[in-house]
């Protein structure tokens, strides 16, 4: 650049004019269209996070020093100091960077002109002329009329993009709301498999559920955000004798509509957020849980077990949580949930009824790594998947109470971690111990252990695809001295397959397979084959 600048025999402050378009005045037109729902494949599960895109355009700058990567001995220092000083026509990245060893097009640096040239305009109109020199009046002329032919093309772009958006403002949804929604249609069966803890399974039909959701996003500040979810969902889950292999999407079974997830997230300072949670909030809504196949049921693992570490399982309901990100490395997320908030009943509230509270360090030594270490403490709030020891079936059977009233309370500990081997290799999995003591009838406590490890494929075969392997073990009771309620004797696997693949920008089909080996970790139960598709609709 600076060769060519030499060559057209510009001077300092038109060269920077060239300079300029390698800033964010561009950065509309390069980035790409977020997709609603639809998380991003990325090694870093966190990145799906965000929606703000990396190249927003930061406001006029009044002097170079506030260019990060611009120093005094640069070789174009003092042209963008002139045109900072002079015009005024230089702006930058939102993190503070110029960025001048970013590669242009005709069209970018036609745009750039034209930014200039505006101003330049404008500083004659108001009667400033004097800071525009012959010289540089003589080349910014010559440089219009060699891109003529740009400029006429960017006018073109910028009135179709202004007829656009005047349509949109006419017939927006709200001018605070944006509507979204998704449908997922799941066919399943259980392809193999005959008795589980010597009961013959007899939900072995091939079935067709849906669920539907419509997803109202309000923002009444552009920082905050007001989230309602309803939902209708009539997918079941096979009835194999346990808990194990339940798919993660699986609901009542009933279309009946109704409010399924209503928070508020506002920020209070510049690196701490926080959310007030009215219904069925779960811990995703709380902090990352750091891993690259939890899409919420509507992408990526098909089983609970494989969406996320089961010891998030004892998160749900109503409550408050807050996240403190102490740098762009470090960020501690504090939650805490009631089960029962709405329910004046004794023993129950929401502070003396069911409850999870969540304490997570989630560190990202560089983009491609995220690490959580997790703290849950809970009162009668069961693991989502497992044994039936392990999520408290048996012990509700042994005190003939219902699994609600059993009364126990836990403490759970949890490392999740994403590694991004490649762009398109990810390696990933998770371990979890809880411990769970009795509080009623029939004391005692066990120990819970469960650990998985998942390897993805992100854009295999095509951009936006995802492949997965999860190969774990669910929940399982090492160790009890509760009465009636033994320790699981053997061990069961989960492997699970699946492959997502992206029809279009709104179509994606994952069909992915479930094999439990001893499910209910008892080696006399036949192994279980689950097969699943799951088709997602988003929009």
């Amino acid at each position: 650049m600076q060769k060519f600048c030499k060559y057209l025999l510009f001077s300092p402050a038109v060269c920077g004019v060239m300079l300029f378009v390698n800033t964010a005045t561009f950065a509309g037109e390069t980035s790409g269209k977020s997709e609603i729902n639809q998380p991003q494949v990325l090694a870093n599960p966190d990145a799906r996070a965000t929606n703000t895109a990396p190249d927003q355009r930061m406001g006029q700058v009044t002097s170079v020093s506030q260019f990060s990567d611009v120093q005094p001995t640069d070789w174009a220092f003092q042209a963008l100091q002139s045109l900072v000083e002079r015009y005024g026509c230089i702006a930058g990245y939102p993190n503070s960077t110029y960025r001048g060893n970013r590669a242009l097009t005709r069209y970018e640096f036609a745009a750039g002109l034209n930014a200039c040239l505006d101003r330049v305009n404008e500083l004659i109109a108001t009667a400033t002329g004097d800071l525009v020199n012959k010289q540089d009046l003589a080349t910014l002329q010559k440089l219009q009329k060699d891109f003529s032919a740009e400029l006429a093309t960017l006018r073109g772009r910028v009135d179709v993009v202004e007829v656009r958006s005047a349509e949109l403002e006419a017939n927006r949804f709200s001018t605070t709301t944006k509507l979204q929604g998704e449908v997922i249609a799941v066919v399943s069966d259980v392809l193999s498999g005959n008795t589980v803890n010597g009961a013959e399974i007899t939900d072995k039909n091939t079935t067709l559920g849906l669920r539907a959701r419509i997803e109202l996003v309000t923002s009444f500040t552009g920082k905050d955000t007001l989230f309602t979810r309803i939902q209708a969902d009539n997918i079941l889950s096979p009835n194999i004798g346990t808990p194990e292999g339940n798919l993660f999407f699986a609901g009542d079974g009933t279309t009946n509509a109704f409010i399924d997830a209503l928070y508020y997230k506002f920020p209070l300072g510049e690196r701490t957020e926080v959310t007030a949670l009215a219904n069925a909030a779960a811990a995703d809504d709380i902090t990352s849980t750091v891993n690259l196949f939890d899409g919420d049921g509507s992408f990526g693992a098909l089983s609970t077990f494989g969406t996320r570490n089961p010891i998030y399982g004892q998160i749900n309901g109503a409550g408050l949580a807050v996240t403190h990100e102490f740098s762009d490395k470090l960020a501690l997320s504090l939650g805490y949930l009631s089960g029962t908030a709405n329910d004046p009943t004794p023993n129950n509230g929401l502070f003396n009824g069911s409850y999870g509270a969540l304490a997570q360090l989630t560190v990202k030594p560089s983009d491609r790594i995220s690490i959580g270490f997790t703290y849950i403490n809970s009162y009668n709030q069961p693991l989502l998947t497992g044994s039936n020891a392990a999520t408290f079936q048996d012990i509700a059977a042994i005190q003939g109470l219902p699994e609600e009233q059993v009364g126990f309370s836990s403490n759970s500990y949890g490392v999740e971690a994403s590694i991004g081997i490649t762009d398109n290799i990810v390696l990933g999995g998770w371990i979890g111990y809880t411990n769970s003591q009795s509080l009623r009838g029939t004391r005692g406590d066990v120990d819970i252990w469960n650990y998985a490890v998942t390897l993805g494929f992100p854009d295999l075969g095509k951009k936006g695809n995802l492949a997965g392997i999860i190969a774990g073990m669910e929940p399982k009771v090492t160790s009890s001295d509760i009465a009636g309620l033994d320790s699981d004797p053997d061990t069961s696997y989960h492997l699970e397959a699946f492959y997502q693949y992206k029809l279009s920008e709104n179509i994606t089909i994952t069909p992915g397979v479930i094999w439990l080996t001893s499910p209910d970790h008892n080696d006399t139960n036949d192994d279980v084959v689950i097969g699943a598709l799951r088709t997602t609709f988003s929009f």
